[in-house]
């Protein structure tokens, strides 16, 4: 068992809606020799059509993305960054402003205005090389340079060329990160260009954030209340709450269709209701020849979504085992975001949910239990007589045109969640992850 850390020098948290972050970061992270650095992770609505997905990704609108202000560049640009496990490529919406010394406010990043910003030629390795997990191969544009194009949500897409600059975290300085520069303007949507500025790629693929950090390890904790809690980069440990959990990532080299080989990718073994097994073929949660059935987890998802045998097994069960205490929504013809079908009505006088079945996802090795509140997410605004409207949290991937299991970060709230990149594993464990970003950051 590795010594616990005990870095001083924190800084305050910024009070609810926030996820401090503590950033280990240092030449092999697991020193406490370079400066620990807490920043403010919030968590804010996203609307529809504005973050960049694959082509093999989630097609809806994802309600509540989780977002952290750093700058780029020289002199340092104050970019806001939704961060996602399930993106390689982290990206800017760039403003090519002539006025050299115009620094651009947020939500745009100013190329022009950074002494220190270098696009990158089609003929480099990094274009030629280290793009080949794009979904959509990178090319060469007019002048030679590195181009990458991304689709959205709403099945347009966003282009652009790949460049490095300087990324601060805190005081600790990031030289010749590579990055997208996107060029594209988000007039349809105003609300969302004045949220964020773009997204932080960091899945196991050679152009993300961990991997061009040499981040060995990383692990985070939301809680369940007011997003409050820690994202970590670097060693930790986990001693002050039990043992962790860990199961293996998957990995397939031969590329396949249907299979994100830089995702992470674990196991699926089974669902339990209430301590109740599914009966569920155990083929259903492996990858078929295609690819398709991995099962991801995907930190900018913010729901849980299985394929159509498994979704079905187990809404089947939990209407079975919440029948006379919930009121089941008689529309056939609503789903909340697409996929999610099985939705409750609840008096508005209610104080508080009636109690809920568990549901526990069974992993090789591990097991994630997700309980209470976490099960129901009330619809925003949408009033059926004196009722709220309450949504199931897990939906049908085969609604959304995905051949995939997706582990979204509602269910991994009060869990801490380590990403091991050396041993090739992901640790889970139960936590109160309020308690534990104030045992962390020295606060409680």
């Amino acid at each position: 068992m590795r010594p616990k850390i005990t870095c001083t020098n924190h800084t305050v948290l910024t009070p609810c809606f926030s996820l401090a972050i503590l950033l280990i970061l240092g030449t092999s992270f697991t020193r406490c020799d370079a400066k620990t650095l807490t920043l403010p992770l919030k968590s804010q609505v996203i609307p529809s059509g504005y973050l960049p997905r694959p082509p093999n990704k989630l097609r809806f609108n994802h309600n509540v993305s989780l977002t952290i202000s750093i700058t780029v560049g020289t002199p340092p640009q104050n970019v806001s960054m939704v961060i996602d496990t399930g993106s390689e490529l982290s990206w800017l919406h760039c403003n090519n402003d002539t006025n050299a010394n115009r620094v651009m406010p947020d939500p745009f990043f100013n190329p022009n205005a950074s002494s220190t910003y270098s696009p990158i030629p089609c003929s480099s390795s990094t274009c030629t090389i280290r793009t080949r997990d794009f979904p959509i191969p990178a090319s060469c544009d007019s002048n030679n340079l590195c181009h990458a194009t991304l689709s959205y949500a709403d099945a347009s897409s966003s282009e652009g060329n790949l460049a490095s600059d300087t990324l601060r975290f805190g005081s600790f300085v990031n030289r010749g990160v590579i990055f997208g520069c996107m060029n594209s303007s988000y007039t349809t949507n105003s609300e969302s260009d004045s949220n964020t500025t773009g997204l932080m790629g960091m899945n196991l693929g050679s152009l993300s954030l961990v991997s061009q950090l040499k981040t060995p390890k990383f692990s985070y904790c939301i809680s369940g209340s007011d997003f409050s809690g820690i994202l970590l980069l670097g060693e930790s440990n986990f001693s002050w709450g039990g043992s962790l959990n860990y199961t293996s990532l998957v990995q397939i080299s031969t590329p396949l269709p249907y299979f994100d080989r830089s995702a992470y990718t674990v196991q699926f073994k089974g669902i339990k209701v209430s301590d109740k097994l599914l009966n569920i073929s155990d083929n259903l949660f492996v990858p078929d020849h295609t690819g398709a059935g991995q099962t991801m987890f995907d930190l900018g998802t913010q729901f849980t979504f299985l394929l159509g045998p498994v979704y079905n097994a187990l809404r089947d069960e939990f209407l079975n085992q919440t029948n006379g205490t919930l009121r089941v929504l008689d529309d056939p013809n609503f789903a909340f975001q697409i996929a999610m079908d099985l939705c409750y009505r609840v008096s508005m006088n209610r104080s508080e949910l009636p109690e809920l079945p568990s549901v526990s996802l069974v992993f090789e090795g591990a097991e994630m239990r997700v309980s209470g509140d976490q099960l129901l997410y009330r619809v925003p605004g949408l009033v059926r007589g004196n009722d709220s409207v309450y949504c199931f949290t897990f939906g049908n991937s085969d609604l959304l045109g995905v051949e995939a299991f997706i582990i979204g970060h509602h269910q991994q709230q009060n869990m801490w969640m380590e990403f091991d990149l050396v041993k090739q594993r992901v640790g889970l464990a139960h936590a109160q992850c309020d308690l534990v970003g104030q045992k962390l950051l020295g606060l409680g």
